[in-house]
């Protein structure tokens, strides 16, 4: 993901912290940065700043982020995160039109049909737990737009890489091979 739009990203949650929420925000980051260093932060820029300096968080690292905000009660504000990322995937990671509509077309039969199994996919994709159960809070009243997430957070992974072939084996594998059947005869239907 692009550097400049992570950062006016992380200034624009910065804008809207009071000083109770930075304080809290700060106080939870305490070991991470150290209390000599936490003094002389005044603002929530400055706080991503430090948090980045140590790879804590970063434009394909947004799960600190993420966590902080929830536990300050700051729900409202991922959001911004989340709009951040949208954004960001929508160039596709170098993905020619072709495939990213292939993907596009599987995501949608994928979300329908998958259900519950769908950390088994996820983990065959090569996502940790520590994302599934971050994408499964995420959306938790929402199965369909979990495995999306799931789909958006492995394209990240993958970037120019990503290919609707892994997708279907990764079905085939937790023995989904009827959703990989629906994927593989959507994508003839459309002449893909």
């Amino acid at each position: 993901m692009d550097n400049g739009g992570f950062r006016a990203m992380l200034l624009s949650i910065s804008n809207q912290l009071d000083g109770e929420t930075l304080s809290n925000l700060k106080f939870l980051c305490k070991e991470d940065i150290g209390k000599k260093k936490l003094e002389k932060i005044n603002k929530g820029i400055e706080l991503f700043e430090c948090l980045i300096d140590r790879a804590e968080i970063g434009p394909d690292n947004t799960e600190l982020l993420r966590s902080l905000l929830t536990r300050v009660g700051q729900t409202a504000l991922i959001q911004i995160i989340d709009d951040y990322e949208r954004g960001s995937t929508a160039n596709a990671y170098g993905l020619d039109a072709r495939e990213r509509e292939k993907i596009d077309l599987a995501t949608e039969v994928i979300a329908e049909q998958v259900g519950r199994n769908w950390k088994k996919v996820g983990r065959k994709l090569g996502l940790n737990d520590t994302k599934l159960d971050s994408i499964e809070d995420k959306h938790s009243r929402d199965l369909e737009e979990q495995v999306r997430d799931l789909i958006r957070e492995w394209m990240k992974i993958q970037r120019e890489n990503a290919r609707v072939e892994i997708l279907i084996k990764a079905l085939r594998d937790c023995r989904q091979n009827y959703t990989a059947d629906l994927v593989v005869k959507k994508l003839q239907d459309e002449g893909l």
